[in-house]
């Protein structure tokens, strides 16, 4: 049986703490973050920007035509590490695309090829590689498929699959017609996942060798879905991005009670 703290952790919604906007006029796919800068991610620009100050002090614009679709971003020893598709085209590629985050000059292009969906969140967590992919009702999505066939990977040395997850109908429910566009591991050990337009953070538990994700809490955020990232200087504080309004928003999510 439950105990009466978890019972009433679960009856009571979690709600995340807004705590400031930047206007960032890139954000339109999502956000990263390091000690010092935030990362504004777009289809095909990224702006670093000073946290302190809010003053943008790099910019990389791409050709539309070779970069049609990054959608998010992690920070890995002074890389930025990108994950890219090219979206709405199907049959569906996908691409990790590399940044010097010093100055944003692109590194190199990745191809993962096809087979999964369309590569929205890549990210590092014990040692290894996890990716979502994407699939999508109507546009941009694979005959025969939808948004049920996204599949979480994790991927060993030379980029060798070791197992993959789906996500919960509750999740999936949630996320319809869209997928899952953000994703990072949170300290505590759950997976945290954000839709493509509900202002909703989903914390989910990612059982071992593969399987069905299960979902131990919903947070209520600020802004509407899309990438996410920690930040490393603060716990518990997340960057999200607010598309209608072009701004980075930092926020405190609560602790999440874990049964």
């Amino acid at each position: 049986m439950l105990t009466l703290s978890l019972l009433l952790a679960a009856s009571t919604p979690l709600q995340a703490v807004e705590l400031r906007r930047l206007p960032a006029p890139d954000a339109g796919q999502g956000v990263a973050a390091d000690r010092r800068y935030v990362y504004a991610i777009d289809n095909h620009a990224i702006a670093k920007i000073d946290k302190a100050s809010g003053q943008q002090v790099a910019r990389w614009d791409g050709d539309p035509a070779k970069f049609p679709h990054i959608n998010s971003c992690m920070i890995r020893r002074e890389t930025l590490v990108c994950a890219a598709s090219n979206f709405p085209n199907v049959p569906m590629q996908s691409m990790i695309e590399r940044f010097d985050a010093r100055d944003l000059r692109h590194l190199s292009t990745e191809s993962l090829g096809g087979g999964y969906g369309s590569l929205t969140w890549a990210v590092r967590n014990g040692g290894s590689w996890w990716a979502c992919f994407a699939q999508y009702d109507g546009r941009g999505g694979e005959p025969g498929l939808d948004h049920r066939n996204t599949t979480l990977v994790r991927y060993g040395r030379k980029r060798r699959v070791t197992a993959q997850w789906r996500f919960p109908d509750a999740v999936l429910d949630r996320m319809t017609p869209k997928s899952a566009s953000g994703g990072s591991w949170g300290k505590d050990g759950l997976l945290y996942v954000s839709g493509h337009d509900r202002p909703e953070l989903y914390a989910l538990r990612v059982p071992k060798g593969g399987g069905t994700m299960e979902l131990i809490a919903t947070i209520a955020m600020p802004t509407g879905g899309q990438a996410i990232g920690w930040d490393p200087t603060a716990p518990r504080t997340l960057w999200s991005i607010e598309r209608k309004t072009h701004a980075l928003v930092e926020s405190r999510i609560p602790p999440v009670l874990q049964p």
